[in-house]
């Protein structure tokens, strides 16, 4: 096996897990999912039959990943942060053929607690204050808060608030790494 999976950890067979992927405690794993290289799944995660999760992303504990929901390259879930795939469940209706497509984009961050309603998009790099709902799509390096969510800034790549309008135009530079980033037209871009 090329992944560690914690004695405890269920399995199924089918589902395809990438190189040094890292299995914890109670996790279940259903036989359809795809998981990337160097992806690592903390206590309790569920990951569903319709999941696909890229290389080296991280879902801390208690995190079920739904299905349809793919998470991009180096995303991370925080702990407890939810997902869902139906948008108006009912228990005695079954709503199975009305999975709505959820799609986290590469490097995007989702913090501890917060929602993230199905049928969005959330964009690169963003970044999902902890407790914030999300109903509706998120623009790539965007900060958001609250419920619902709203945006009330812009972050780098690296994890750093930007000093740049909500809107408009301007250019900042990440104090860490010195990237560049320009905002036009209400989209931020690492130049």
């Amino acid at each position: 096996m090329a992944y560690y999976q914690h004695e405890t950890a269920i399995v199924d067979p089918g589902a395809q897990i990438g190189e040094g992927a890292r299995v914890w405690h109670f996790v279940h794993v259903c036989g359809g999912a795809r998981i990337g290289a160097g992806v690592s799944l903390g206590q309790n995660v569920f990951v569903g039959n319709k999941v696909v999760i890229g290389d080296r992303c991280k879902i801390q504990n208690n995190v079920s990943v739904y299905d349809n929901v793919t998470l991009e390259e180096g995303v991370f879930c925080g702990p407890s942060m939810v997902f869902t795939n139906v948008y108006n469940p009912r228990s005695l209706i079954e709503r199975k053929d009305e999975y709505r497509d959820t799609l986290v984009k590469k490097g995007a961050t989702l913090g501890a607690n917060c929602t993230v309603v199905c049928g969005v998009t959330i964009g690169e790099y963003a970044f999902v204050g902890a407790g914030a709902v999300v109903n509706k799509d998120v623009k790539p390096y965007a900060l958001m808060v609250g419920v619902p969510a709203r945006q009330i800034g812009w972050m780098s790549e690296h994890g750093e608030q930007l000093d740049l309008p909500l809107s408009g135009n301007g250019e900042t530079t990440c104090t860490h790494t010195g990237a560049t980033y320009r905002l036009a037209d209400g989209q931020c871009v690492r130049l």
